[in-house]
């Protein structure tokens, strides 16, 4: 029987002998409980949630690829990224027009739960040098984090209406954007379907800066199994891949019989912390060989940490998601059954985390540090 999800404690097993063989996606022995590092537990605000929905009063955008006006959340606004500024929250949201196209929007907060929307986007598709993989379908799904020299750094997807790409770009005030094209790069991986990009960072007050291990920053990225690349500035990123047979290496993937059965997708940034990496993670209910208690597709979110200096080695691993869509609003939208986590900032002694809901509106939920 589950218990719920919105207060719920994440449980974990250990079940590697000592003397195996190590797989990636399997915890070694010894590792830490997880009182020592998880994440929450979470209680969603339900007294005020949702925090955003759509909006077409006012929202206009003079796209540059239409050439025309455009009510540019119309449709549906979902999976946020937040950082901290000036003692306010700040809110890059993923928006949809009526013709499905994604761009970002900002929203700003005092308190991290009532916000005020900007007018137009402050990032779309554009005509430059990545038009032809961001539109018609957009840009999607971000994540930021600090670069140390000050700068932010955001990936996010950039959609062609056929393939999904993990993207990044900088900017030093959130106006200004440099995009900095394909993440994995223009040769063997320029068209794999990729995307949630997830970069290792640490927590400096309410500051969330990218981390380097060993010199190199690193990011976890894709939506069915996880895989990594790393960087020594934060804008060449090079996949990690086998010496052996030159593939990505996986590093966290689904479960047959659990919640995560049939996908795993980064959440926000992974963080850094004493007890090792730890990385919310977003997962997708399979058909059948699945948790028979959520429906199948169901999007829940589960946590996984990971070694600090080995950052692909995987040290434990929720067996139970800790926040999952149980109101009408989180159930029924864009996409049924989904709660789907992307921004996390500590603000006022608390962790804020904000979540898509139905692929149409937007939630917040709060923890302890």
């Amino acid at each position: 029987m589950k218990v719920a999800t919105t207060t719920a404690t994440v449980l974990w097993v250990l079940f590697v002998a000592c003397n195996a063989p190590q797989d990636p996606t399997t915890p070694p022995p010894n590792h830490p409980t997880t009182e020592t590092w998880h994440l929450g537990p979470f209680t969603k605000l339900d007294a005020e949630n949702p925090i955003l929905v759509p909006t077409t009063a006012g929202q206009l955008h003079d796209d540059p690829l239409l050439d025309s006006l455009n009510q540019w959340e119309g449709r549906n606004v979902l999976n946020p990224t937040a950082l901290v500024c000036n003692d306010s929250v700040y809110l890059i949201y993923r928006a949809q027009d009526q013709g499905m196209t994604s761009r970002l929007g900002l929203a700003t907060s005092a308190d991290g739960v009532h916000f005020t929307k900007e007018v137009a986007p402050i990032f779309f598709p554009a005509r430059d040098s990545v038009q032809q993989y961001e539109f018609p379908g957009g840009t999607e799904d971000p994540r930021i984090v600090e670069l140390p020299d000050g700068r932010y750094l955001m990936t996010y997807t950039g959609y062609d209406g056929k393939t999904a790409r993990l993207m990044h770009a900088t900017s030093p005030d959130l106006r200004v954007w440099i995009k900095h094209g394909l993440t994995l790069g223009y040769g063997k991986y320029r068209d794999l379907w990729s995307k949630s990009g997830a970069v290792v960072s640490e927590r400096v007050g309410e500051r969330v800066v990218a981390k380097r291990i060993d010199g190199k920053f690193w990011m976890y990225f894709g939506d069915t199994n996880l895989f990594m690349a790393h960087s020594p500035d934060g804008i060449r990123w090079t996949p990690l891949e086998s010496a052996e047979n030159g593939r990505l290496v996986s590093v966290l993937h689904p479960r047959a019989g659990y919640f995560d059965s049939r996908l795993v997708e980064p959440g926000p940034y992974a963080l850094m912390t004493e007890a090792g990496i730890a990385l919310i993670y977003n997962a997708s209910n399979a058909a059948n060989a699945n948790d028979p208690t959520l429906p199948k597709f169901t999007y829940a979110a589960g946590q996984a940490l990971f070694d600090a200096e080995r950052p692909y080695r995987l040290l434990d691993r929720s067996d139970d998601y800790f926040i999952k869509p149980d109101k009408d609003f989180e159930r029924e939208g864009e996409v049924n059954e989904v709660v789907f986590v992307e921004g996390l900032v500590p603000f006022r002694g608390q962790w804020f985390m904000y979540y898509g809901t139905a692929d149409s509106r937007i939630g917040v939920a709060t923890a302890k540090w």
